[in-house]
């Protein structure tokens, strides 16, 4: 009997879970003999909306080629198969020496980039969307015989129960018959509801006559509209601010050229002029280029025996972020900084990594004393780790002007660099790894066992954008082409805690920027909010996903006392079914990605670190072949002839 499989969404995550499906198959795990899946996404296969070829050629990834994989590996804890494959370095070497005859770059400017790409290079997203592509083509041919892939460019707008299965329709009109269903999107566009921030603002600015650009992927937005020469408040100094960045000064024309001075910014005149602030008020950390130079990084604080103590379940004590977690994680920064320091740079500190591991053993991470004690072995203030200041580095700043505040900024950025960059400088690679190791150590930890409050705003706000802004930035040259467009008066740094308001008066209208860091306002007739949408499904623009929170799911709801609030995502269990209303799992509708409750494990991940998008990619594969093997014998007993 044959069993179907509809995967909604085309782009990594999904086909990360079908190479999990297809690796089970080909090892003869389980999977049914007669399997035909049909993936189903708007968007090129592999790809996917973000990483599509059709986009600018300016735009990247802010990891390294040689950091990047989609493939499993040796450091995996899974229950299904290993199949390693490139990371997409080894995959443009494979190219480079002619050892992939299935694949073809007919794009000159990208054959000309893989051709000089280094493991350390910032590859474009239209040479990722060339080797998610080929992973796509490469997962499909390796599926063995009885297992059926099919993929169609199309949307799925609705899925249906028709009896023992679902009836899946598409925009075109087409119908798909399904034992079971996987949603596997990745991040969406949002259509915020009326009452929302967002939409408010929006229809305020329109009433208004100025243009407001709300929460979206740079790379789908329509600049045309924003003309040359004008005032622009920006928002956001996270990855869609850098990119928007890009698209509206190389986008239009201009160019940076090396000088003796340095970097140099050659206007088009055809650029905006760009106001951007934040609440830090600075970009993300730069990516760090240094490299490890003392003993290999580890946890410390945030051990395997910690976090189960943590995992284990207490109904009468939640969970509190702020609480029980982030001094352990401060300790653990602290531990890889100084460790990176004292181990691979013994010149630039007067004591040993011995006697520093005992202070930060016998010191809380805040405690003065600490920070006194590290300073007698840290001569040199740089060499030194505040956690604090590292957060908010502008925080309690007072600038006598505008330009003083553009100034700082500047400074920081400058500084900032170096400490990313410099050899000398490593223990910011020690920090790092300290964040990632903090990361998949919290990821270990049950969503069900953290406090509301932790839940809705601690965890998703200010654990993971503070571990986005320390650790996943833009690549160094982004924030030295920063410095060059603000020498060249192209960009202006507004500062801190940045306050927009819309100010409507006799005399015309304007949004208005201001800080309470500094005197003075800013105005503009455009406004542009550069962070990402929410990701969640209730207010997604996929009709099938808002179709799944409200129909065949619940939303993910907290409550600290009176107040309950819905994080607009679809709760799953732990293999990924759906949780319905009445709170019992689906037996065959499964998701997978940002709008569930899940930890966000993102989709592709670094080579050897046992991601957790592996893991979790593996175990959701593992229900989802259980389910189709449950509904080809369930339909096979229901048409076996009856015993005689």
């Amino acid at each position: 009997m044959t069993s179907r499989l509809v995967i909604v969404g085309g782009g990594p995550r999904a086909f990360m879970l079908l190479e999990r499906i297809v690796a089970r198959a080909a090892a003869d795990t389980g999977v049914p003999a007669d399997v035909h899946i049909d993936i189903v996404d708007p968007h090129p296969a592999g790809a996917g909306r973000i990483w599509r070829r059709a986009q600018s050629p300016l735009l990247k990834l802010n990891s390294m080629a040689q950091d990047v994989t989609v493939f499993t590996d040796e450091t995996c804890s899974i229950e299904g198969p290993v199949v390693a494959g490139p990371s997409l370095i080894e995959w443009v070497q494979q190219w480079r020496d002619g050892r992939l005859g299935d694949v073809e770059i007919d794009d000159e400017l990208v054959a000309t980039e893989a051709r000089a790409l280094t493991g350390t290079s910032f590859p474009t997203r239209r040479l990722q969307s060339h080797y998610l592509g080929w992973f796509a083509r490469r997962v499909i041919a390796s599926a063995p015989e009885g297992v059926f892939v099919r993929t169609h460019v199309d949307e799925v707008l609705g899925v249906h129960r028709a009896g023992p299965r679902w009836d899946v329709t598409l925009a075109s009109g087409a119908r798909l018959t399904a034992d079971a269903v996987v949603y596997a999107i990745g991040h969406t566009a949002e259509v915020p509801a009326a009452d929302e921030p967002a939409a408010v603002l929006a229809d305020a600015a329109r009433r208004a006559g100025l243009d407001y650009y709300p929460p979206a992927f740079t790379a789908d937005l329509d600049l045309d509209g924003i003309p040359a020469g004008s005032e622009v408040i920006v928002r956001g100094m996270g990855l869609a601010a850098v990119d928007l960045v890009v698209l509206l000064t190389q986008g239009r024309g201009g160019w940076f050229e090396t000088t003796a001075d340095g970097l140099r910014y050659v206007p088009s005149g055809h650029e905006p002029r760009l106001h951007l602030g934040s609440r830090r008020g600075v970009p993300y950390r730069s990516k760090v280029s240094s490299q490890i130079q003392g003993d290999a990084p580890r946890r410390d604080v945030l051990t395997p025996s910690v976090i189960a103590a943590l995992a284990a379940s207490d109904d009468d004590r939640l969970l509190d972020f702020e609480r029980d977690a982030w001094p352990l994680i401060a300790a653990e920064l602290l531990h890889g900084h100084y460790r990176e320091l004292f181990t691979g740079h013994p010149d630039r500190v007067s004591g040993t990594w011995e006697q520093a591991a005992g202070l930060l053993a016998a010191h809380a991470w805040d405690d003065p004393a600490l920070h006194a004690a590290l300073a007698a072995l840290v001569p040199d203030p740089l060499d030194r780790l505040d956690i604090v200041a590292l957060d908010r580095p502008l925080a309690g700043a007072c600038f006598a002007d505008a330009d003083d505040a553009h100034a700082a900024v500047a400074a920081h950025i400058r500084a900032d660099l170096h400490l990313r960059t410099a050899p000398e400088r490593s223990a910011a690679q020690g920090l790092f790894f300290a964040m990632l190791l903090s990361f998949l150590a919290l990821s270990e930890i049950p969503a069900e066992r953290w406090n509301a409050r932790s839940r809705a705003e601690l965890l998703p706000v200010r654990w993971h954008t503070f571990f986005s802004y320390v650790a996943s930035g833009p690549p160094a040259h982004r924030l030295e082409e920063f410095l060059a467009l603000a020498d060249a008066g192209v960009v202006r740094f507004f500062g801190p805690d940045v306050r927009v308001a819309l100010d409507a008066s006799s005399t015309g209208s304007s949004f208005v920027a201001s800080s309470p860091s500094r005197p003075g306002t800013t105005t503009a007739s455009i406004l542009v909010d550069a962070w990402l949408p929410s990701g969640a499904a209730a207010t997604s623009e996929s009709a099938a996903l808002r179709q799944l929170a409200t129909v065949h799911g619940r939303l993910l709801r907290v409550a600290d006392g009176e107040k309950t609030r819905s994080l607009g995502r679809v709760v799953v269990d732990g293999d990924g079914r759906v949780v319905r209303a009445d709170g019992v799992p689906h037996d065959a509708l499964f998701a997978i990605g940002p709008f569930t409750s899940h930890p966000e494990a993102g989709a592709f991940t670094r080579p050897r670190s046992d991601a957790l998008s592996f893991r979790q990619s593996d175990r959701i594969a593992a229900a989802v072949v259980a389910a189709l093997t449950g509904s080809a014998l369930s339909v096979s007993e229901l048409s076996a002839p009856a015993p005689a």
